[in-house]
């Protein structure tokens, strides 16, 4: 197969260019294309889907520390979905057959999703038209902005690899399908079952409220794990996850509309009809 003829996939993250998780990901998909990995110079968890004006957008060749064989990588002054904007704009002389975003320390579940830069650098992706896959591994909360080398990536990077390769090589997912996010249970071996699952309404992790003495006084806020996974609802991804340690796959849409009755919705907001009735 000729260079041009290889699938280009691009891969980001929001942990940063020198994030193991990120790095295993390439070399699992050493073999199935030209790799370009274009991910932020610094971490950036939290971000989101930001774009904030004040980055500087300096793109820096990097050495991959691994052999990830036709592979090419960028550290990107920028958030992850600015990373992903910079590399279709820059760095590829055709649209990426795949977007892969991770492998994140932490998982993403529950109605917390949007605040993650994993996430959100995948919906970055597919708004732009490319197939994108999210992926995240629980870790304790204390390794969730390190670069720990403790964290074993390697069922995660194979499950991702099989559900990369299976978008590369057909036609497309149905109709409101834009993203898989994928997130795998801590100690997951390559028996570990995976399932379909629905985004959970319930939140796992709330924040914290800052320790100081004034409003003035510098004040960060935190976050810390508060959730009872049995409780959430059996077919989402935080009770498949952390209920039943089994491998979430979600399909994710774009289209943030509530699946609601219009014609409902609509009598109630013109006082036609009561709420709840």
């Amino acid at each position: 197969m000729s260079q041009t003829q290889k699938p280009i996939i691009l891969f980001t993250n929001d942990d940063g260019i020198e994030s193991p998780g990120l790095w295993a990901l390439a070399a699992a998909f050493r073999d199935v294309g030209r790799l370009i990995v274009a991910a932020p110079r610094e971490q950036q968890s939290g971000m989101g889907r930001s774009m904030p004006h004040y980055s500087e957008g300096r793109i820096f060749p990097y050495e991959a520390p691994i052999d990830c064989g036709d592979c090419s990588a960028y550290a990107v002054d920028g958030t992850p979905a600015q990373a992903v904007q910079h590399a279709v704009l820059e760095l590829v002389d055709r649209p990426p057959a795949l977007l892969v975003s991770g492998i994140n320390y932490g998982e993403n579940t529950g109605n917390g999703v949007t605040i993650s830069g994993t996430v959100g650098a995948a919906l970055e992706g597919a708004s732009l038209g490319i197939r994108s896959i999210a992926v995240s591994q629980q870790t304790p909360t204390d390794l969730h902005l390190s670069h720990s080398k403790s964290v074993d990536f390697t069922v995660a990077a194979d499950i991702t690899r099989q559900f990369g390769s299976w978008l590369i090589d057909h036609t497309g997912l149905p109709d409101d399908v834009d993203i898989l996010k994928i997130d795998v249970p801590r100690g997951a071996t390559r028996e570990t079952d995976w399932r379909l699952t629905r985004l959970s309404r319930r939140r796992v992790y709330w924040p914290t409220r800052p320790e100081r003495a004034a409003l003035h006084d510098s004040g960060k806020l935190g976050y810390q794990y508060n959730s009872d996974p049995t409780a959430a609802e059996p077919d989402s991804d935080v009770y498949a996850l952390l209920n039943d340690k089994v491998i979430s796959v979600t399909p994710m849409s774009l289209d943030l509309t509530s699946r609601t009755d219009m014609f409902r919705l609509s009598q109630i907001l013109l006082g036609k009809r009561e709420y709840g009735r």
